[in-house]
């Protein structure tokens, strides 16, 4: 098949749906897809952009959504419509089978539009983004509530990346209950995101390479719950405290939280080590004690693979998706993190049981082979198959930059 991924954000740009998409692409391409990349431009006023990552065809271009002001308006209508020129001679030049909306943003704005001019199927990813964006952007936009719904309307197929993101967008956007199919995301196999495999080591403090730590990753906002985190960790009792806190990662909420720490007594054992590179946080999780997800809702929580591969224990959020695919008790323990007595006797259970983390990092990691980017590639290619009536064959050798098209029946009606 010859598929378009129109994600939110694409690489350089760091994030989830980035790294998302960027593996998918991969994975397509092993399986024998030819895959090309169709992105938004950071700049709403740059032109289209054309580039090749990991032998896949990026295209970036400007797609911007009118606001409640005049110049995004007048923004809109002058470059939306070259815009759309644009992606209608990417069809015509690439001739894909679909269009596939990762994470839905002013991308999918677009995509729907394109699928409507050509005939072309539209699958849409839901990642989340209608619950968890810092400025909560689906509550305030009207643009964009109008274009997830149309979306929604439009789309040949709709997967999400837990039920509880798939819930959300049947009360709330018009997804009709029942319609959409939950499509777990995926991890890297090779240990870490990077083409290299190797982690980096990760030192706590100069001097003491050996000193216990619980490790909590990811954008430092109020969402992710490192306050709640925070909270709990003061609450173990001092003496059982056996490991520090370590908080990777940045965000607006950075400052409260240094000084919250400080507050509450416990600033001289909790560290925030900001961002950390992919093979960063492969070394922090390889020697952490145990990972912590302590969000006030998590649609899904990829980080979570990233420590049952790391050979870490999980301590989750029952909050979102994580209770979907984390079995309590046997590869993970699930706590409501708003409950700060139960999170803290759970955190210190596990600092005084070190058999039992070892049992819950080992059934962990027994079982991220499931979520192994191949697999999941596999899913999406066999809802590819459902609405372009075509075969997913399975196997193949990567050709996304390289060789002959072949032939797609969709291509002929869209030339």
């Amino acid at each position: 098949m010859r598929i378009a991924l129109l994600p939110s954000s694409y690489p350089p740009a760091l994030g989830g749906v980035e790294e998302l998409t960027r593996h998918l692409a991969m994975a397509l391409g092993d399986a024998g897809d030819q895959v090309e990349v169709w992105s938004l431009q950071p700049d709403d006023s740059a032109r289209e952009t054309v580039e090749v990552l990991d032998r896949i065809i990026v295209r970036r271009f400007p797609m911007p959504l009118p606001a409640r002001n005049w110049p995004a308006i007048h923004r809109t209508a002058v470059i939306g419509p070259r815009t759309l020129f644009s992606l209608r001679r990417a069809v015509a030049a690439f001739r894909p089978d679909l269009i596939h909306v990762q994470c839905f943003g002013p991308n999918g704005a677009y995509a729907t539009a394109l699928s409507r001019l050509t005939g072309l199927p539209l699958v849409v990813t839901l990642q989340g983004e209608t619950m968890m964006d810092d400025s909560n952007i689906y509550d305030d936009s009207r643009s964009l509530q109008f274009s997830l719904r149309a979306g929604l309307r439009r789309a040949a197929a709709v997967t999400g990346c837990s039920a509880f993101t798939l819930a959300d967008a049947e009360a709330r956007f018009g997804l009709a209950p029942g319609r959409g199919r939950v499509v777990y995301n995926g991890v890297a196999l090779d240990g870490t995101t990077q083409s290299s495999g190797a982690s980096a080591p990760f030192v706590l403090a100069e001097g003491e390479p050996g000193r216990p730590y619980i490790l909590a990753l990811g954008r430092v906002v109020e969402k992710k719950g490192f306050d709640l985190l925070l909270a709990a960790y003061a609450a173990i009792d001092e003496n059982r405290r056996t490991a520090d806190l370590v908080i990777g990662g940045e965000g607006n909420d950075l400052e409260n939280l240094r000084r919250r720490a400080a507050a509450i007594g416990v600033a001289e054992r909790v560290h925030f080590v900001g961002r950390l590179s992919r093979e960063e946080v492969a070394g922090a999780m390889d020697g952490a004690a145990m990972f912590v997800v302590p969000s006030r809702l998590e649609p899904f929580g990829i980080v979570i693979l990233e420590a049952w591969r790391a050979g870490a224990a999980v301590v989750a959020t029952n909050r979102g998706g994580p209770p979907e695919f984390v079995r309590d008790g046997l590869d993970g323990v699930l706590v409501d993190p708003f409950d700060t007595a139960d999170f803290a006797n759970r955190l210190e259970g596990l600092l005084l049981d070190p058999a039992r983390r070892r049992a819950l990092a080992e059934a962990g990691h027994s079982r991220v082979e499931e979520f192994g980017w191949p697999s999941i590639a596999e899913s999406y290619r066999q809802i590819y198959s459902s609405v372009t009536g075509t075969e997913a064959c399975r196997g193949g050798q990567a050709s996304s930059v390289d060789g002959p098209p072949p032939h797609s029946h969709q291509a002929d009606s869209v030339r």
